[in-house]
């Protein structure tokens, strides 16, 4: 399946840096080294406790809120999802606080209407 916009916008793009990098600031263990989540641990929390919270909001700002969250996860392809929720949590792993909104904006813009995101074409 693909995204069900097709775009990707100043706002989602905002939203998913800003969450990746609480989620680095929280995952980081007071002596900067370990990890209270490692890596490898993320795909099942993904399925058992966020995914479906994710597409209840979803529902409300995807087409203006045009499907309830039972429609919009029908159309989803949730492996794709995770896979992609996957990758950009391993950046936090990876990158430093400062590298990270560099790298985040060069995968966004990988995503299906990045291209059109990075260069602010609407």
């Amino acid at each position: 399946m693909i995204p069900i916009e097709q775009r990707l916008t100043n706002s989602w793009a905002a939203s998913i840096r800003n969450a990746i990098r609480e989620i680095r600031e929280v995952n980081l263990k007071e002596n900067k080294t370990y990890y209270y989540i490692n890596l490898n641990e993320w795909e099942n929390l993904i399925e058992e406790e966020v995914m479906e919270d994710a597409i209840a909001d979803a529902s409300e700002e995807v087409m203006n809120g045009k499907f309830t969250r039972s429609q919009l996860s029908a159309m989803l392809d949730k492996n794709q999802i995770i896979a992609t929720a996957i990758n950009l949590l391993a950046l936090t792993y990876t990158y430093s606080p400062k590298e990270l909104p560099a790298i985040m904006d060069d995968y966004l813009s990988q995503l299906a209407g990045g291209e059109n995101w990075i260069n602010r074409e609407k």
